[in-house]
């Protein structure tokens, strides 16, 4: 007998789990502005980790965060899914694993979420979801997968994400126009050389801007940065560990220039509109890259191979003459920690081409605008 779906109604509680990564957490605000726009008076929750909670602050389509605990132990868990158990309308699951599935299952009424292409182990979700869709392979996008339950729904889809916002100043002010580095990845296989970040900060105080570094302030994350600002022709401002993901979204919303490696917070800085140089190295863009404000398309703006601008968005690929690029691997010798040789040979020449791009059209715009697509 085939499984009986729950009557499409208008959704009360909306419920949207994203259980991965700070970058994860905002690629689902276009889905939750989607179901925002359709169900102005529906209460939309989401259920994420509590370290990713700050990357939906004062968004205005979430009601209510919900946190995962941490590392639960299986009673642990059962409990906290016991507390979801019918508590909303719709319960999407916006990953494939079998945590987003399970809460999405035992949470909605009417519950939605991926499978992946070869089910294998995963029949069960299939089985109990009121609405799977298939995850492939060659999956795209995230945030076009995402997407596809729009189409389900029968929702207009919406390309806009929404970074953080804060309404308390960030503790430092700097001096405009100024261009905030995002220097450190999570990882080692996404680090561009240390050479290069020194060469650059150089070249943007030379060109009058301001430098700010941004990141964690974790201690090994700091060495490293005194080591590549050490002899800089100016000290940059350090602004590490000492904000708020929704202060510095601020921050860098308010900067003529932002350079970082394939991280959540280059996703961030994009979303704000600010001007966005991001340095790919073994990760497909077409997957992967910061999405540009303004790009609606139900294709992605970057392809898998070579350096592009689209928008506000300068993704620039490092040494795409290597034909292993992407290899969707973590870096040369397969684990976190390792080094990117696409990256470790990246000229700093080709970073700062796309600097000089954004600073004369910033120059031009200011006596005679233009929008960012031509």
């Amino acid at each position: 007998m085939p499984k009986a779906k729950p009557a499409n109604i208008q959704p009360k509680r909306i419920l949207v789990i994203t259980l991965r990564y700070l970058g994860d957490t905002l690629l689902t605000t276009p889905l939750l502005n989607a179901l925002h726009q359709a169900y102005p008076q529906a209460a939309i929750d989401v259920l994420l980790p509590a370290a990713n909670a700050g990357m939906l602050a004062g968004n205005p389509a979430v009601a209510q965060i919900v946190e995962m605990p941490v590392k639960p132990k299986l009673w642990t868990f059962l409990r906290f899914l016991a507390g979801l158990y019918r508590r909303y309308d719709w319960a999407i699951a916006a990953q494939d694993g079998d945590r987003p599935a399970l809460c999405a299952i035992i949470a909605g009424k009417r519950s939605l979420g991926f499978v992946p292409e070869a089910l294998g182990k995963a029949w069960w979700k299939k089985l109990l979801f009121s609405d799977a869709l298939v995850f492939p392979r060659d999956y795209r996008h995230p945030l076009l997968e995402n997407l596809r339950f729009c189409e389900v729904l029968g929702v207009e889809p919406c390309y806009r994400l929404t970074p953080p916002c804060s309404d308390q100043k960030p503790p430092v002010e700097p001096l405009k126009p100024y261009a905030v580095l995002h220097i450190m990845p999570q990882w080692r296989y996404k680090q561009w050389h240390s050479a290069g970040w020194r060469a650059l900060i150089d070249y943007l105080t030379k060109s009058g801007l301001q430098v700010v570094l941004s990141g964690s302030g974790h201690p090994a994350e700091r060495q490293v940065l005194n080591e590549i600002v050490a002899d800089a022709a100016a000290v940059p401002i350090d602004v590490s560990g000492r904000l708020s993901l929704a202060q510095l979204a601020d921050l860098i919303g308010g900067a003529a220039l932002f350079v970082g490696p394939d991280t959540g917070i280059t996703h961030m800085a994009a979303a704000t509109g600010t001007p966005t140089i991001a340095l790919f190295g073994p990760t497909d863009p077409r997957k992967w890259a910061p999405w540009p404000v303004g790009y609606e398309n139900a294709q992605a703006p970057f392809a898998a191979r070579g350096s592009r601008r689209v928008g506000n968005v300068y993704l620039i690929q490092g040494h795409t003459d290597k034909e292993c690029l992407p290899c969707q691997l973590e870096g040369c010798e397969r684990h976190r920690n390792s080094h990117s040789e696409c990256l470790d040979d990246l000229p700093v020449q080709t970073v700062i081409r796309a600097v000089d791009e954004f600073i004369s059209q910033a120059k031009s715009s200011r006596e005679n605008p233009v929008a960012y697509y031509s």
